[in-house]
């Protein structure tokens, strides 16, 4: 596996990523003008090309408080929904960890350099699930979902992104701080639908918790394994679950039932679900699992329609990252690999080696935005942190 890894990065050092003869934008276009090439061909092809010129670039990260520059090992990285800011969690040396907010806002090409804002450090604490929560305006806290230890129960805080901004930059936003103790919790998920405003859920062990943050007032219902991942719908009134059992359930905002009457839907992979991410339309569902499978489902007909093949997973709790607008798959493998798929007809189109030897201590963390830096930024691309290191892998 070594071995394989520093051919590729060889190649990829060699080749500098230059489309093969005959590939390129003018000629795919002239072809599908033509009727020589369909829709779903020419986007693929499209993509296919664009994926493979992206080059790595490694980011310099700057600080205005030499205090909070990321020294650490990168744990984990997710992207706002405006791809302006990157919420990061660190580990350090003794117990706990750190966590910090990037801004993405001085990403650009041909510099690649960002600026980390102020970090909080909390001493003794794991994280099992964190995601971007929407309070006072898009993205403005955090969700965290904290494990228990003797002197302090699991909890789930809601930690105001302005905390993170840095002390040269004036804010009139206060924020709010909210605490809620829970049960441990495996995945949790925040919602935007009208039928659970500011609302999150929680996946815990056989069961789902749906807790008002504005009234505290809470909700459960049961499962039939521990819940590792949870998104909800935007438009229709359901809370999709994925459960380590394999089976995928939604369930019904508007049903006052705990029950199973309040299941809207059901699928099931052969293993542990590790990550669910509902497509646009909410016609199609994306699930993947502990054996490596990801799968498309029709919800409708509630069955598959298209597997994704090459993902490499026996035991880790590893995210999936749907793109629509670029029309790509993105997962990073146990093997360290990370993959980008074709949306639309499942096509692998690049495998991009780790720039360090295969480890689980070393799983690359990875984070896609259409543009990333926000409106104004750069172009799509993919982010990877991996060890102390942070890199931008840019559309040509």
């Amino acid at each position: 596996m070594e071995a394989e890894r520093l051919r590729l990065l060889e190649e990829e050092a060699k080749q500098k990523k230059v489309a093969r003869m005959g590939f390129n934008a003018s000629s795919m276009l002239r072809k599908s003008q033509l009727g020589f090439l369909n829709v779903t061909s020419y986007s693929r092809l499209a993509n296919e090309l664009r994926v493979s010129c992206m080059e790595r670039k490694k980011i310099q990260i700057r600080s205005l408080d030499p205090s909070s520059l990321a020294t650490d090992r990168f744990n984990f990285i997710l992207a706002s929904t405006n791809s302006d800011q990157l919420f990061v969690v660190n580990q350090v040396e003794v117990e706990g960890s750190k966590y910090g907010i990037i801004s993405l806002r001085t990403l650009k090409i041909p510099s690649f350099h960002v600026y980390v804002l102020r970090n909080l450090y909390v001493p003794n604490r794991k994280v099992k699930s964190l995601c971007w929560a929407s309070l006072n305006q898009l993205d403005s806290h955090i969700l965290l979902c904290f494990e228990g230890i003797t002197d302090a129960p699991s909890c789930a805080v809601l930690l105001p992104a302005s905390r993170f901004l840095s002390v040269h930059t004036r804010v009139n936003q206060p924020g709010v701080l909210c605490s809620f103790q829970i049960p441990e919790a495996w995945s949790c998920a925040w919602s935007l639908n009208t039928r659970a405003y500011h609302c999150f859920s929680a996946g815990l062990s056989q069961q789902v918790l749906l807790t008002n943050v504005t009234t505290g007032h809470q909700q459960s219902f049961g499962a039939s394994s521990d819940v590792l991942a949870q998104q909800f719908a935007s438009t229709a009134p359901l809370l999709f679950n994925g459960c380590r059992s394999g089976e995928i359930f939604a369930i019904d905002l508007r049903c006052r039932n705990r029950g199973k009457g309040c299941r809207a839907t059901r699928l099931f992979h052969d293993s542990a679900v590790t990550s669910v991410q509902i497509l646009q339309e909410e016609q199609c569902l994306m699930a993947s699992d502990m054996t490596g499978k990801i799968k498309l489902w029709d919800l409708r007909a509630t069955k598959c329609i298209r597997q994704y093949e090459g993902h490499v997973n026996e035991s880790a709790y590893l995210p999936l990252h749907v793109h629509e607008e670029e029309g790509i798959v993105v997962a990073v493998g146990q093997d360290c690999y990370t993959r980008i798929w074709s949306l639309h007809d499942a096509h692998l189109l690049r495998t991009i080696p780790s720039p360090y030897s295969a480890s689980e201590d070393d799983i690359p963390s990875v984070a896609f935005a259409s543009r990333l830096g926000g409106n104004r930024g750069a172009a799509p691309g993919l982010l990877m942190a991996v060890r102390q290191d942070l890199y931008c892998f840019p559309f040509s």
